[in-house]
């Protein structure tokens, strides 16, 4: 791990969620940081503003502080500016999501990350980089399957109706339109965004889990050495659990039905397809010193 000095410049860049949700520990982060070397505090009030302003960070170094998804949107700009592999990333966790950068070994609360920033060193990190070049920093899921709302049979008009010559317009256009709103079921969640049920899941090319095996949920973990662990849950029968599929490897395909994944705290989709490759230690974030 590589330590800095004091004495470095830092660009502080502050989301504009933290901001508004615990104004008190970004200012505690900012006394702490001011006290131990030179800052210049960005205030982007959007994603764009927020990548500029790492963009155009010249020689600081970065210091971003919000929640898990300011610190993915920071490990995202940088990577689609092909910065992140030079940047060292510091972290300081505020907002009500952190659970992402916590286990990534930043420190809880805003003195002893502050203090991280100041004294701590790099720790390079394995990545998930997908084909769209989106970015994975701690685990991909896909979600287990929805149930699904049985659909409303249509029912035809009873044969004692009366007929609707010499009704009144209106009485004809409610008619219409109450067999109208019979015949169409409802839309639901799963009719809109449908959870996958039958994926074929692809480790190095090898396959782990085809078409043919109802998948109830997919998890993809990137690990040491550039590796990322796979686990494919089957779908379990009545009164029967089936035993997870395991597999290693640095290339992750899913392709089937349409599916939607979670990424990190980012749900995207639906895809037919999608790949993911391991990138072995594409990215660097501060954190402390290990105790000798």
């Amino acid at each position: 791990m590589a330590t800095f000095a004091t004495s470095d410049q830092l660009l502080v860049v502050i989301d504009p969620v933290a901001r508004r949700t615990d104004g008190e520990s970004v200012r505690i982060a900012k006394d702490v940081l001011s006290g131990g070397a030179a800052i210049k505090v960005s205030l982007p009030d959007g994603p764009e503003e927020f990548a500029r302003a790492l963009a155009r960070r010249g020689s600081r170094r970065p210091v971003v502080v919000g929640d898990d998804r300011a610190l993915l949107r920071a490990v995202s700009a940088l990577h689609r500016q092909r910065e992140l592999a030079a940047c060292a990333l510091s972290f300081v966790p505020v907002g009500d999501v952190m659970s992402l950068a916590c286990s990534l070994g930043v420190p809880e609360g805003p003195v002893a990350a502050a203090r991280a920033v100041l004294d701590g060193a790099v720790r390079r990190l394995d990545l998930l980089v997908d084909d769209s070049d989106g970015v994975v920093l701690g685990a991909l899921r896909i979600p287990p399957l929805a149930p699904r709302e049985a659909p409303t049979v249509a029912t035809a008009p009873s044969p004692k109706e009366p007929s609707a010559t010499g009704q009144h317009p209106w009485l004809r256009t409610c008619q219409s339109l109450v067999r109208t709103l019979v015949t169409r079921p409802p839309r639901t969640t799963a009719d809109a965004g449908a959870e996958p049920s039958r994926l074929r899941v692809e480790v190095d090319g090898e396959t782990v889990v085809d078409l043919d095996q109802p998948v109830e949920a997919v998890s993809v973990v990137p690990r040491a050495a550039g590796v990322a662990e796979v686990e494919v849950q089957p779908l379990s029968g009545p009164g029967a659990e089936a035993s997870p599929l395991l597999a290693q490897g640095r290339t992750v395909t899913v392709s089937g039905a349409h599916f939607r994944y979670r990424a990190d705290a980012v749900v995207s989709g639906p895809v037919r397809t999608r790949t993911w490759m391991v990138r072995e230690g594409a990215w660097g974030l501060v954190v402390p010193v290990p105790p000798a």
